[in-house]
């Protein structure tokens, strides 16, 4: 799609055994391209025991070599990065074209137990995607991609990961001069429905962009047959379908709003991705938004599995043409698929709902949530702090329950849900010990988070650090990690809004 900058063979071996399966299978898709210069690279952050999943030397990463690699300012021997095209829906509009407009794929790993990973820059400098953007990132978005994704991973939810933040040593224009960074992240891939929606235009790209996504995250379907009713690609869909279901539903259960949820920023894998204006609940509430930029309410909290539906729409519309010959049954076919969206969500959402209560097999009647939901929302109840205010109101300590709800207004709902757990077999020591397995203590708190990366900004890297502690552990109650567990300041949640920091 484009020519490549000149570069010269790199001696530099931080990061060995890097390949290219996609970028040699898909070179249609991609621009070969290499990062930008980095005045003075430093090291803010980095992920030793990822790395060490990685089969990468933690100690080889943070000498100058390694850390030239991290900050995309040097090509590990051997690697062939390149920058990705994609096109997308942003906002409910068709981008024909957006691709990796300050991004870098430096190539592919494989860890130990024989998953291939992506390894990814983010903020490298500007490539031919582009688009007018100076194709660089900031440190306080970066660290805020490197710290929630991290607590992601820590919840139990499909994510991309973060391997390290350097400093640049470049100031970058956002508001006013700010100091410029680049992420390293590690992915199962970074195909999204936005690389279907670009590759369906093309005329020979479709289908081997399928067969790889398969190979790559559903093999099981690899020898399933290319047409017919039970071929690979409306299998393939549905997969994907079932992952995603699976992966809003688990936003959902953590609180956690995305704030950009494009067709580019879906995954085929089912992991989350792009953490740009994302936040997670303070006060309960369906209409909630935090991004500056989605005056419309489109990703709001209680929108998301609805938009998420939408994007898988789109994807079915790229799929046509393989999943059938004629238009007609292609249609009914993905159709009919894309109409069980709306069961598997529910399916995985009330299974998660059910441990959170304290529930053991799932069995929980739909009311029960809706009644809660609908308590908390009156109230503006915090939601991480509820579930395990409830277990504590389990233990026969009421006071963190009576401080977000009023104890009149939830009575008869209590009365209720203890009743059903008696009906079920479970104590109410057994249901509040399974709750505090289910229920985080500790999340990345907006108002955290905001003054974790202020004082980043100013030079001090504690608060950050002690925060990553606290929500990569976060179901480990300890003393120290008291404040970590508090609601943010009514004021500030009532007026806290999120920017892309692109």
């Amino acid at each position: 799609m484009a020519t490549t900058p000149e570069s010269t063979a790199s001696t530099n071996t931080a990061v060995p055994g890097l390949e290219s399966t996609f970028a040699d299978a898909l070179a249609d898709l991609t621009v070969a391209w290499q990062g930008a210069e980095v005045p003075e690279p430093r090291l803010l952050v980095l992920n030793a025991p990822l790395a060490a999943e990685l089969g990468l030397d933690a100690e080889t990463l943070r000498t100058e070599d390694g850390i030239a690699v991290l900050a995309g300012a040097q090509i590990p021997a051997g690697a062939r990065p390149v920058a990705m095209a994609y096109a997308g829906h942003q906002f409910g509009g068709y981008a024909p074209l957006l691709g990796d407009g300050r991004a870098l794929l430096l190539g592919e790993l494989v860890t130990g137990d024989g998953r291939r990973v992506d390894l990814h820059l983010k903020g490298s400098g500007p490539t031919p995607f582009s688009r007018g953007g100076d194709g660089f990132a900031v440190v306080g978005p970066m660290l805020r991609e490197y710290l929630v994704s991290e607590a992601m991973y820590a919840l139990g939810i499909p994510t991309t990961r973060s391997l390290s933040v350097v400093a640049t040593g470049r100031a970058v224009r956002r508001n006013g001069l700010e100091p410029g960074a680049v992420l390293a992240r590690v992915a199962s891939s970074h195909l999204r429905v936005g690389t279907f929606e670009l590759a369906a235009r093309y005329n020979g790209l479709l289908q081997p962009l399928a067969d790889h996504a398969i190979a790559r995250h559903y093999p099981h379907l690899a020898d399933l047959p290319e047409t017919g009713e039970g071929n690979r690609y409306r299998a393939f869909f549905e997969a994907v379908v079932e992952a995603q279901a699976s992966l809003v539903a688990r936003w959902m259960l953590v609180g956690f709003v995305h704030g950009v949820m494009n067709t580019d920023n879906t995954t085929i894998s089912g992991e989350t991705i792009d953490y740009g204006p994302c936040a997670f609940l303070d006060a309960f509430d369906p209409a909630a938004v935090f991004s500056s930029i989605d005056n419309s309410g489109r990703y709001a909290y209680g929108n998301q599995p609805g938009v998420l539906q939408w994007n898988l729409a789109r994807f079915a519309e790229t799929l046509l043409p393989l999943v059938d010959p004629t238009p007609d049954d292609a249609i009914a076919a993905v159709t009919e698929i894309l109409h069980s969206f709306d069961a598997r969500y529910e399916r995985h959402y009330v299974a998660g709902m059910a441990a959170k209560l304290g529930f053991t097999h799932g069995a929980i009647d739909r009311t029960l949530i809706d009644e809660l939901l609908t308590l908390l929302a009156e109230h503006r109840a915090d939601w991480t702090g509820t579930f395990r205010a409830l277990a504590d109101d389990l233990r026969g300590d009421t006071t963190a329950l009576d401080a977000l709800v009023p104890r009149a207004a939830l009575a008869p709902w209590l009365e209720r849900w203890r009743n059903t757990l008696a009906a079920q077999g479970r104590s109410a020591a057994d249901a509040a010990d399974a709750m505090d397995r289910a229920n985080p203590l500790y999340i990345p708190r907006n108002h955290r988070v905001e003054e974790a990366l202020t004082a980043a900004h100013a030079g001090d890297l504690g608060p950050f650090e002690a925060l990553l502690d606290a929500v990569t552990h976060p179901f480990e109650r300890r003393t120290d990690r008291a404040p970590y567990a508090e609601p943010a300041p009514r004021e500030f949640a009532e007026t806290f809004r999120t920017f892309c920091g692109t």
